[in-house]
């Protein structure tokens, strides 16, 4: 293995997106993941198209390089493998709610007696000492939950989803650095430690980011965020043009003249409503009514080229087949074909980090059901 998380050994006994998206970039960083499956498998290796049951597209994308093994955990015998393979850990993932870990004996202050130094993370729905904690949770729930339905209500007049499986995977991303941080910390004391991360409040910290707003200044009591106004103007979307559309941010004071000059409209630029960066965005509605009404004027390819040309931050508003024709994304090798023992060859987004000490290998394939039973249980 290469990258810098080589020599790092991880046990998952997660499943769905949360946990093994998590796994996924820890992976990606050499480490050696073992996915602890139960007798049915993955969820999500039903998911998608397949060419072998089992082996849908969505769990051939999201657990690339891992080794499976299967125990039902049901079974004290197989608590009993998982314990030792727990012993030849550094990582131990999990995103089972935290009265099944006390039921099965491998809640983190059970394991922790038996191996100390083991970083203990779990993938959680909710933090432990909160009522929701018991709760059950899923993507939409937590959009829902955590005000990002509430967002799309103020955009468009009623609750609505982003349409990916966005708390998922952000909440993944949080809690594989949350585990590279506790390793960090392990390498410095000698000790492991639980590391929790929770998806509610995870996404809640995350929208409050900039829609908290003026909100911070007040008590929790009184305050009622307005968010951040600009992108809630109805010209927060890609801008239409005489054909196609742009995706337009200028931001500085001197983009913004150069763009004012670009549209034509050198007067927008002496409109002490767009003077400076806080004007603008008070302003964000007018602002970009004028902005939108000059685009008209040209084609969408004749803008970009335009608006590149004089550095001001704009690009297409692409499909998702758009992305596998990038060719800057063919330029830096984003994508990689992989030969699959049995799912034959398959394309892969690589993780898009590099380390220039610790090179990542290429995109590994993602393990059949118990495929390593034998040489990891043995």
């Amino acid at each position: 293995m290469t990258g810098p998380l080589s020599g790092v050994r991880v046990i998952d006994a997660s499943n769905f997106v949360f946990g093994p998206m998590a796994t996924q970039l820890l992976a990606d960083m050499g480490a050696e993941v073992i996915k602890v499956e139960p007798p049915q498998g993955d969820p999500m290796r039903m998911v998608g198209k397949s060419r072998n049951a089992r082996m849908g597209s969505f769990f051939l994308n999201l657990n690339r390089g891992k080794r499976s093994v299967v125990l039902d955990l049901k079974q004290a015998a197989d608590v009993a493998r998982l314990d030792e393979l727990l012993a030849t850990a550094d990582v131990f993932v999990h995103n089972m709610r935290p009265a099944a870990a006390r039921r099965l004996g491998i809640d983190y202050d059970s394991l922790a007696l038996r191996h100390p130094r083991l970083v203990y993370a779990v993938a959680l729905g909710f933090h432990q000492d909160g009522r929701y904690a018991e709760r059950p949770a899923y993507d939409d729930v937590i959009q829902g939950m955590s005000g990002v339905s509430g967002l799309h209500a103020r955009m468009y007049g009623e609750p609505g989803f982003i349409p990916m499986l966005f708390t998922d995977k952000l909440c993944g991303v949080y809690l594989a650095g949350a585990i590279a941080s506790a390793l960090v910390a392990r390498a410095a004391t000698g000790q492991g430690q639980q590391v929790e991360v929770p998806m509610f409040e995870t996404m809640a910290s995350f929208n409050l980011v900039e829609h908290l707003a003026d909100s911070m200044f007040g008590g929790v009591q009184e305050a009622e965020p307005r968010g951040y106004e600009r992108v809630f103007s109805r010209y927060h979307r890609p801008l239409k043009t005489r054909e196609g559309y742009v995706c337009l941010v200028a931001n500085t004071d001197a983009q913004w003249q150069r763009l004012f000059a670009l549209l034509g409209r050198p007067e927008l630029a002496a409109d002490p409503r767009f003077a400076t960066m806080g004007d603008r965005i008070r302003h964000a509605e007018p602002l970009y009514e004028e902005v939108s009404r000059s685009l008209l004027e040209r084609d969408a390819a004749q803008w970009l080229a335009l608006f590149l040309e004089h550095d001001i931050p704009a690009g297409p508003a692409n499909g998702l087949g758009d992305l596998l024709r990038d060719p800057h994304l063919a330029d830096v090798g984003f994508f990689e074909t992989v030969e699959h023992p049995t799912e034959g060859e398959l394309l892969c987004a690589a993780t898009p980090f590099r380390f220039s000490a610790s090179p990542r290998a290429r995109a590994g394939v993602a393990p059949g059901l118990g495929e390593h039973n034998a040489d990891l249980l043995r």
